[in-house]
């Protein structure tokens, strides 16, 4: 017999994937909540001084060295605002096998997307090898963000030297 809850599961999954919205901008992207591993409060963090402008620096989460990097620095060129609504948004960074920080402005709402519903951009991403595809949603074109293209190679080098270890 299925259980009660099958039906709420099945039409969730057809609903889509559930995404984490936050903004860069004007604009809003997405995260898929599978490569989320917590949402924090914003909070200070231990400076980096030879990386690039958009490490925002590192902190300790559960005994290991988390870098962060600031998601509107990196896209926009500017610091994001210290907002209420602006996050520490953790996220597992699969080419390292590590956890790594992102700050993202505006990171409260989720919203099941279709994976199907996702299309190209139609633009050239240049290094910004994190741009995905986009998809029209009641907020307007939402843009979802592939958290294994957030690093060039130099600077994963730079923030996770040892390589591997375990997240």
């Amino acid at each position: 017999m299925p259980s009660p809850n099958a039906g709420q599961a099945t039409s969730a999954r057809e609903a889509g994937e559930l995404y984490l919205l936050f903004s860069l901008d004007q604009d809003r992207y997405a995260l898929n909540v599978h490569e989320v591993v917590e949402v924090l409060p914003l909070r200070r963090l231990k400076a980096f001084p030879q990386a690039p402008a958009w490490v925002a620096g590192g902190f300790e989460y559960r005994g290991a060295l988390v870098p962060v990097i600031d998601l509107l620095v990196r896209a926009c060129g500017r610091p994001a605002a210290a907002l209420a609504s602006t996050r520490l948004v953790l996220v597992h960074y699969r080419p390292a096998n590590r956890v790594l920080g992102l700050v993202l402005e505006k990171a409260t709402d989720t919203l099941r997307l279709a994976d199907s519903a996702f299309r190209d951009a139609g633009l050239s991403a240049g290094d910004a090898h994190y741009l995905g595809a986009v998809q029209a949603s009641a907020q307007g074109l939402v843009q979802r963000i592939e958290v294994a293209g957030l690093l060039p190679d130099d600077v994963c080098a730079l923030l996770f030297p040892s390589g591997g270890a375990a997240s």
